[in-house]
């Protein structure tokens, strides 16, 4: 019964065998060699290729067929140990080696088709997790160090902490003199009084840049109680202290400091230096 295929372009020899054992449907454990050589036989006689490899190597194969149909036709060869040889093994070896690797091949092939309909997101870490770092082993961290090494640590970091000093600008200090009158403090806290008619003492020595600031303002306030232009009153103690100007309110003339006393303290247009420390 003869059996109609395609003329493919097959791989090689071994793939045209394979694809007549499936045709076929036969086990490859078990080939009719005969019918396959009839059929391998005609698909070499419709070849029509001019390479003279590729035709060498269908050739080679056709020749390889032959001789184990011949050999199938000779009684059977025995191995050492008393078995009968089967022509057929060496070529049902090498179908199957084949075999398995065109099959290889497909998945390979599949799976490469797939990858091309998958898209990738890179990686993105949250930020707070990109932070995160392992917590310091201790035990780790302080193997094998004694108080000698511990020492000699210190003593390295403060000499390099010494090196970067320069002995001879490193006794320069800063000497600073501002310059505030005492007079024009006054005024100012008259005018602020004036404006707000009732404010908290606290809140007026914070609202001051620094420390010098804060003792001519509070020395401003004592010289306008004395002279009677604010009060001071304190519901508890410990409380917070308010003040209050005595002016009616529109009242903005200008404020006689002629009686203001010099006591020692450099109050009426004096010049204090800023406090240090």
């Amino acid at each position: 019964m003869g059996i109609s295929y395609k003329l493919d372009n097959f791989e090689g020899p071994l793939d045209l065998l394979l694809h007549l054992i499936e045709k076929n449907k036969v086990n490859i454990y078990d080939i009719p060699i005969a019918t396959i050589t009839e059929q391998y036989l005609d698909f070499v006689n419709h070849m029509e290729t001019e390479d003279l490899n590729i035709v060498s190597e269908f050739l080679v194969m056709a020749a390889t067929l032959i001789d184990i149909k011949a050999r199938m036709l000779l009684p059977r060869e025995t191995n050492e140990e008393g078995e009968e040889e089967d022509p057929r093994a060496e070529l049902v070896a090498r179908l199957l080696e084949y075999k398995y690797y065109k099959y290889m091949s497909l998945e390979l092939k599949d799976r490469e088709v797939g990858a091309e309909r998958l898209l990738y997101k890179s990686p993105s870490i949250p930020p707070e997790v990109a932070k995160y770092e392992p917590p310091v082993d201790l035990d780790k961290l302080l193997d094998g160090l004694t108080l000698a090494k511990l020492q000699e640590i210190f003593r390295a970091v403060t000499k390099r902490k010494s090196d970067r000093v320069d002995p001879i600008r490193s006794r320069f200090g800063n000497i600073r003199r501002e310059s505030i009158s005492l007079e024009d403090k006054i005024k100012s806290v008259m005018d602020y009084a004036r404006e707000h008619r009732k404010f908290s003492f606290r809140g007026l020595l914070e609202q001051q840049p620094d420390r010098t600031l804060v003792v001519v303002t509070f020395l401003a306030l004592l010289e306008l109680m004395k002279i009677g232009k604010i009060r001071l009153t304190q519901e508890h103690l410990f409380d917070d202290m308010f003040i209050e100007t005595l002016e009616p309110e529109g009242e903005d003339g200008e404020l006689d400091l002629s009686e203001l006393q010099d006591e020692g303290e450099g109050i009426k247009g004096e010049e204090i230096d800023g406090i240090d420390g």
